[in-house]
């Protein structure tokens, strides 16, 4: 089985020996203090570490924390993998409010606390796989999204969902640089965001996001490449009319919408057909839908993937 539950695996048996026991001590709260006066926010750091273990994981070994927080691709803060774990301490994450607004009944803003604490929150250990070839195993923090669009009750000409996120020059160097158009803007269909595996995301490791992984709320798609999960989040929107993404905009030929993990379909300047690891050595072969086709692919029923990429 792809998603094992709780029940199956013990986490000593899918996550290494050291860092298991170091995050057992830690959210036991040995290091609870320190944590929340270097994230600002000793309250939600403390919501986060109540997070309880999901049936949506993977048994794959984790890739360490200190790869998930110094590897990353956050172009608001650097093009260069080092560049947001050198630049994203200038993001303030508090206050921090996102609205949801569009084809809803109900729009409304949440602060960033009332929106942790909007629903129980899930630990659920997940794959995510880079455009670029490269993969990792998180442990991240949070609740369907689902959870939250229901509460502003979509109309029935909400189609598509869109993420917008924080444009800031000042808190995000990267920005100054016109290497995409400014803000960030992601998006997905409204059954792909309704799915339970999308994640609306608050944390990773028990702790909250750190910066450079897009504090303080992101999303999380697993079966999509990790462009689509849009980080800084200050807008969800409910539209008609599919959106344009930074990405579609910045290069339609390579970045389609729907950007699905699909080892058939290669980038126009690289194949798709293996990944490497965070850790590893040797590359292993891509899975289609990174692996998740068994929950999603009824999602595409019909779809010409290789059109629709």
């Amino acid at each position: 089985m792809l998603i094992k539950r709780p029940d199956d695996i013990a986490p000593s048996e899918i996550t290494p020996e050291a860092i298991y026991r170091a995050r057992r001590h830690f959210m036991q709260g040995a290091a609870l203090g320190a944590a929340g006066l270097l994230l600002g926010n000793a309250e939600a750091e403390a919501a986060a570490l109540a997070a309880r273990p999901s049936p949506y994981r993977v048994s794959d070994d984790l890739t360490p924390l200190k790869d998930v927080t110094s590897y990353n691709n956050f172009y608001e803060f650097g093009v260069n993998k080092d560049d947001p774990a050198a630049n994203a301490h200038t993001l303030r994450t508090r206050p921090w409010s996102v609205r949801i607004e569009g084809e809803v009944l109900k729009p409304r803003t949440f602060d960033i606390d009332s929106l942790m604490k909007l629903a129980p929150q899930e630990e659920r250990i997940y794959r995510l796989r880079c455009v670029e070839g490269w993969s990792m195993v998180i442990p991240w923090i949070g609740y369907s999204l689902a959870t939250l669009l229901k509460q502003v009750e979509p109309t029935g000409n909400a189609k598509f969902v869109e993420f917008v996120s924080l444009k800031d020059p000042q808190q995000m160097p990267g920005q100054r640089d016109d290497v995409l158009d400014w803000p960030y803007r992601e998006g997905l269909r409204i059954d792909e965001a309704m799915h339970p595996l999308t994640l609306l995301t608050f944390g990773l490791y028990g702790q909250t996001l750190p910066n450079q992984n897009g504090a303080p709320v992101r999303i999380v798609v697993p079966w999509k490449y990790g462009f689509k999960s849009a980080k800084s989040i200050v807008a969800i929107r409910l539209v008609k009319e599919q959106p344009l993404t930074s990405w579609m905009q910045a290069s339609p030929r390579e970045y389609g919408f729907y950007s699905n993990v699909n080892p058939t379909v290669d980038h126009p300047r690289w194949s798709q057909a293996k990944e490497r690891r965070i850790g590893e050595f040797f590359k292993r072969d891509t899975l289609m839908f990174n692996g998740y086709g068994e929950q999603v692919a009824k999602l595409y029923t019909g779809m010409d993937l290789r059109k629709y990429f």
